[in-house]
């Protein structure tokens, strides 16, 4: 039973930091491991950085920008 709840709350705050906007970066992780295990993975900075670029940038590459 406390397995089951513990996978539940887990994907619950997944779900609310994507709802919120706030990247995951263990889930990053995990998913360069198993699908680029031949790619460096990005520190937390440069993940939280490139995700916030691509949410909010001026880049031109989609995205918003509030000022």
């Amino acid at each position: 039973m406390f397995g089951q709840l513990g996978e539940a709350a887990k994907y619950l705050g997944q779900a609310a930091r994507m709802l919120i906007g706030i990247p995951d970066y263990d889930t990053y992780v995990q998913h360069m491991k198993q699908n680029h295990p031949d790619k460096p993975c990005m520190t937390y900075d440069e993940f939280f950085q490139e995700r916030q670029q691509a949410r909010y940038g001026g880049s031109g590459k989609g995205g918003m920008r509030c000022c």
